[in-house]
């Protein structure tokens, strides 16, 4: 250690400090102690930061991906939406699977529309699964029957 600091001091006092290589001035501990307080912090840092990290929303057509028959006859939202829904009744798909069109009946506070229309910002980032009150009131019903 002792021939390293030589050398360092060596290469500062004629200015060729900054031609050595970024990893052998990493590598040189220049304090005799390290605080262990300052290497804790740095850690909780690191965990703060991998807590805070937040997960990319999705667009209809990343969520409706992994429901039966692409989502048709399922209830979607978007996040900020309260009472308001579309059953989906009709997609359109690019060859990506991640974009397209789709087309549902809206529902609002429970009653459908009369027509299905086209659903407008599918592609944005917003959208979630609404689970159908109408399919939770039938599943136990038809249970019931079979039991």
């Amino acid at each position: 250690m002792a021939l390293a600091s030589r050398v360092v001091r060596e290469k500062a006092a004629s200015g060729l400090l900054w031609r050595l290589p970024y990893n052998l001035l990493q590598s040189i501990n220049f304090s005799s102690t390290s605080s262990p307080s300052s290497t804790s912090s740095a850690t909780t840092t690191n965990e703060a930061s991998k807590n805070t990290k937040r997960r990319k929303k999705k667009n209809l057509f990343e969520v409706v991906q992994f429901l039966p028959n692409w989502g048709i006859g399922y209830h979607m939202a978007k996040s900020h939406w309260t009472n308001v829904s579309y059953e989906i009744t009709k997609i359109n798909l690019y060859k990506d699977g991640r974009h397209g069109k789709a087309w549902g009946l809206a529902y609002k506070d429970g009653i459908p529309a009369p027509a299905p229309k086209k659903i407008s910002g599918v592609h944005k980032r917003c959208w979630k699964y609404i689970p159908s009150p109408m399919k939770l009131e039938g599943k136990p019903k038809v249970e019931a029957e079979a039991a």
